[in-house]
């Protein structure tokens, strides 16, 4: 049985936005390309911290990358 789950951030839809591409946010966060992908896909989410550091890097507010809960439903 496969869980589908929920995506909690629009990080990927942020960067396509602006043209820019999760190895770019790698390199500018000091991760690995493997985790940036884990984040972008949803399957891990970002730490406090690291959302605020992407929000400044992106040039949005932290609430632009999570998706808000009325559309959870």
């Amino acid at each position: 049985m496969r869980i589908e789950r929920i995506p909690l951030n629009k990080l990927k839809e942020i960067l396509k936005a602006q043209g820019r591409s999760q190895k770019w946010l790698a390199q500018q966060l000091g991760k690995s390309e493997n985790t940036m992908s884990l984040w972008v896909t949803n399957q891990v989410q970002p730490g406090l911290e690291d959302l605020y550091r992407v929000a400044g890097l992106l040039d949005v507010e932290v609430s632009e990358l999570l998706v808000e809960r009325k559309d959870l439903n």
